[in-house]
């Protein structure tokens, strides 16, 4: 009576009821009166029949005895609401029928619990609102649910037991499908924490966006050749996945088959930071400043949330804006946020990432998408964009334990795909913005064809910016058929026949060698006096070591000398380059090869000369360094 007097003192009457029927006990762990409506009818209470609200009246009485059951009545339950039914019924003098005693409700298939992680976040995030409209749509979360439920028990034994997804309806932001575990009472698997928010290393994942800049920077298009070679950019030397090279290869390629060196190179020329700020601009939240990520950013040196990685390839597969997720009706849809990137280098991107006709895990036409494995397998990310939709795939552990099967184009990859085909979604066309145009370019040098250039195929650019220029790759010469040899004009004193070759660069082809893809070389210059006089003095050999700027040491430990590599970028066609120190001889050598000076103390004028009579000087400076 004490405690009934001390809250009739401090609350009205409603807002004891409210509590009332917020906090009573319904059985088991079910508390208030709508969530026992939910876990024990299936329903809200407003959809409650008269004697489903009499029943569930009379379970706080004694929670434990008159809690409904799964199998069978309770007859305890059916005792109670019926002798508070003939009161009811009597006090509106109405008939109480036998039959009615038999009554009891039973627990209900299946205790709602749809979209438990965005339920629990939601429920946080609005914790004053009553009723919570959320952009999710239950087909897709069923059956992205099922497609996650039925993957996880096929790869079970090769330890797949857990996964995430998210799907988003790009143009609006909105998030059609939350899946944040594989089973959210999954308690070996962790599955209460929430993987859409769980911070990750995204492997290759963010490497379309490095695209994308370098599209919008002018750097490239999608058919110009980027290198792919061992590189080091100060202390930083990145591998590749296969821990090989392919030398030479096309931009779009060089995306689809994650070659790391060649996103590194890209990063490194758009500068220092470009891309650092790009991610902080979109929105990724990265902790440490620029210098502690360097160029690591594009092969999963930061870390970033689903979400986060769902925002970034709405952005890509739209106007380049970088808007935030929306989970609600009544969230803002931040249409003043200026885009970060243009339509046009997101489009062209987005053509990067088709499949190609090899590819048969990619066996549908319309998906656009990018894979990422982070270091040591502890992540697989897979993500798409399929006409105005993206999914995002995540498979690993939450603990953070590495596992070989998590290799993301054999794990999150296959996922991702049967989600895809499972859900069947629109797929409207891809169409082409305004700022890109589709053009032919040679399938070699990825430039604007010749008249020589024997094989042609389409590719997307940006007028006035991508880099576009005519084929110099393919050229037809003159051979003297007596000889072999190649001559610059035809005199009328020797038989001569024409025929095409590649003519690339010296460390071009270095790459190709190294690669295992050597290419036909045009045969020699005939070393007569027209052809040097007809060389072409604007491609002058260019020299890459020593460099100026460069002071090379010697101390005793090197025997007052340094051993210094000559190296030449040499313009094709090139066979043979010599090299000079003052007006001493050093050594001659292919241009693709290193030619080695023991260098003494002083400065000293380094010279080469290619086998066309075309030279190129530096000064260099070599001091000794006392112990």
């Amino acid at each position: 009576m004490f405690y009934a007097l001390q809250l009739e003192r401090h609350y009205t009457k409603e807002q004891i009821l409210e509590a009332y029927f917020t906090l009573a006990p319904y059985g088991g762990n079910v508390e208030g009166a709508n969530a026992a409506a939910m876990v024990w009818c299936g329903k809200e209470c407003v959809d409650l029949t008269p004697r489903e609200a009499v029943a569930l009246a009379v379970i706080p009485q004694s929670p434990s005895t008159r809690q409904p059951r799964r199998n069978g009545d309770n007859p305890s339950l059916a005792r109670a609401q019926f002798r508070l039914w003939r009161r009811l019924s009597e006090a509106d003098g109405r008939r109480v029928d036998p039959l009615d005693a038999e009554f009891s409700i039973r627990a209900h298939e299946r205790v709602p619990r749809g979209v438990p992680h965005l339920a629990r976040r939601v429920l946080t995030e609005h914790p004053n609102s009553e009723r919570v409209v959320t952009t999710i749509d239950s087909r897709r979360q069923g059956e992205i649910e099922q497609a996650i439920n039925d993957y996880v028990a096929r790869h079970r034994e090769l330890g797949i037991t857990n996964a995430c997804a998210l799907l988003v309806h790009a143009p609006t932001r909105e998030v059609r499908a939350y899946v944040g575990s594989a089973e959210f009472l999954g308690a070996e698997i962790h599955g209460q924490v929430d993987g859409v928010t769980a911070r990750r290393s995204p492997g290759s994942a963010l490497k379309p966006f490095v695209y994308a800049l370098a599209v919008d920077r002018g750097l490239i298009h999608g058919r110009t050749l980027v290198r792919d070679a061992r590189r080091s950019f100060g202390d930083y030397n990145p591998e590749n996945f296969d821990r090989g090279f392919v030398g030479p290869i096309a931009a779009a390629d060089a995306l689809y088959a994650s070659r790391n060196i060649p996103a590194v190179s890209l990063a490194a020329q758009l500068g220092d930071h470009e891309f650092y700020d790009f991610l902080k601009r979109c929105g990724i939240r990265l902790p440490e400043d620029s210098e502690h990520y360097g160029l690591s950013l594009p092969l999963g040196g930061g870390e970033v949330s689903m979400e986060e990685m769902g925002q970034l390839y709405a952005m890509l597969a739209t106007d380049g804006r970088p808007l935030p997720l929306r989970f609600s009706g009544d969230e803002a849809k931040g249409e003043a946020i200026e885009p970060v990137l243009s339509p046009a280098a997101c489009f062209v991107v987005r053509d990067m990432l088709r499949p190609r006709e090899y590819d048969l895990l990619a066996d549908d036409p319309e998906v656009h998408w990018k894979t990422g494995t982070s270091h040591g397998f502890r992540d697989g990310w897979a993500a798409a964009v399929y006409g105005d939709y993206v999914l995002i795939v995540w498979v690993g552990n939450f603990d953070g334990k590495g596992n070989p099967a998590f290799v993301a184009r054999e794990s999150a990859g296959p996922l991702l795909f049967e989600m895809l085909g499972m859900m069947r979604l629109p797929t409207p066309p891809d169409t082409p913005p305004m700022g890109v145009k589709r053009l032919n370019l040679c399938a070699v040098s990825g430039a604007l064809p010749g008249k020589h250039c024997s094989h042609i195929e389409q590719g997307w650019f940006l007028p006035g910016v991508s880099p576009i220029e005519p084929c110099t790759v393919h050229r037809e010469v003159l051979i003297d058929v007596a000889t072999g040899r190649r001559v610059m004009d035809d005199d009328g004193t020797h038989e001569l026949r024409r025929e095409v070759f590649e003519f690339w660069p010296s460390d071009m082809l270095e790459l190709f060698r190294l690669a295992g893809l050597p290419r036909r070389q045009p045969p020699e210059m005939a070393s007569t006096g027209a052809s040097l006089l007809a060389a072409d003095r604007s491609h002058a050999p260019l020299i890459v070591s020593p460099q100026q700027s460069v002071v090379y040491s010697v101390d005793g430990r090197d025997g007052g000398r340094k051993r210094v590599p000559l190296r030449v970028d040499a313009s094709p066609g090139v066979s043979k380059v010599f090299w000079f120190v003052d007006d001493r001889f050093v050594g001659a050598s292919a241009p693709e090869d290193v030619c080695f000076w023991q260098a003494d103390p002083g400065e000293w004028v380094v010279q080469v000369v290619d086998d066309l009579g075309r030279s190129n000087s530096t000064q260099v400076t070599v001091e000794s360094v006392p112990r």
